[in-house]
């Protein structure tokens, strides 16, 4: 396993934002990863993972310790199950954490299954889709990750053993934009079920919902997906919108004019830039609608009082 030193985060998330990892590395199997996470061990590193690299802010100051990104941590196993039933026939896909949820989209459309509309509209890796329950406005069905989940499998430390734990979909929490259940530890492996019932209109619909998506999101600059959770019963992009704040900037970090729930960098925007522009947000949207919105953003790295 080769481990890099000061290596820069910006170029691995979607936000293209971010200072250098103290250490860096690319696991492409389950036997490198655990390599790494012995080497952290016994030198004493705090371990951050890296996924795909959106809904995080990576600090300016960087990351200290030793950086996992699974980029390259990417593989996908496709059986179509045949029952006697035809009722009860399944598509079942195996993948690798690092799996860019795009390569899922594939499979379902190959296959002209439902699910490749809900996945058309989600950024990211299969393991963060685990993480964060990711999901879509539409009702659609299905509408979040957790649908499509039987089995995931979980490495962690027992003992001073590194050891592969496997959870059923039924014994982890789901709840908007999140799970639980799975913790301590690293998502490895993921399966995913769904009916084989084809869609005949699959592809049609899918080109249409993206097509829309390019329309209403600032898809052509670098951006986090969603920074805010919806509340209940309301939009965070109306929300904003209502109060003003579209082209909102500071420095080169600016509230999207296409849609106000997105940030995006206009080139060379900061983190903290971008963390204090989230703020203003929040304190504006709190003064004129009472409304307190969360963020889908999680920070990594220094931060010190920001």
């Amino acid at each position: 396993m080769i481990i890099e030193t000061n290596v820069p985060l910006a170029p691995y998330t979607s936000w293209l934002i971010g200072g250098p990892a103290d250490f860096f590395c690319l696991p492409e199997t389950e036997e490198q990863l655990s390599e790494a996470l012995t080497i952290a061990k016994d030198k004493q590193f705090p371990v951050t993972i890296l996924g795909g690299g959106t809904n995080v802010l990576v600090s300016d100051q960087g990351v200290r310790g030793l950086v996992i990104c699974l980029k390259k941590f990417s593989r996908t196993e496709v059986e179509l199950v045949t029952e006697a039933k035809p009722e009860q026939s399944y598509l079942r896909i195996r993948a690798l954490a690092g799996t860019p949820k795009a390569e899922l989209l594939r499979i379902f459309l190959k296959y002209k299954m439902a699910p490749a509309l809900f996945l058309a509209g989600l950024p990211g890796d299969v393991g963060g889709g685990v993480v964060m329950n990711a999901g879509v406005a539409e009702n659609l069905v299905p509408r979040e990750f957790g649908e499509l989940v039987r089995s995931i499998q979980v490495l962690r430390w027992e003992k001073n053993t590194l050891q592969r734990i496997d959870l059923g979909r039924n014994q982890l929490r789901w709840t908007y934009r999140h799970s639980d259940g799975w913790q301590p530890g690293i998502i490895t492996q993921v399966e995913l079920v769904w009916p084989s019932i084809e869609v005949p209109s699959i592809l049609e619909q899918v080109k249409a919902a993206n097509l829309n998506r390019l329309q209403k999101q600032p898809l052509d600059k670098p951006s986090c997906g969603s920074v805010f959770v919806n509340p209940v019963g309301g939009k965070a992009a109306q929300l904003i919108d209502e109060c003003g704040l579209k082209g909102l900037s500071i420095g080169s970090a600016q509230v999207s004019l296409k849609h106000a729930n997105f940030i995006v960098n206009q080139g060379g925007a900061t983190a903290t830039d971008t963390w204090r522009l989230i703020q203003k947000v929040q304190q504006r949207v709190k003064e004129l609608k009472g409304v307190n919105l969360t963020t889908e953003v999680v920070r990594l790295g220094e931060w010190g009082e920001a």
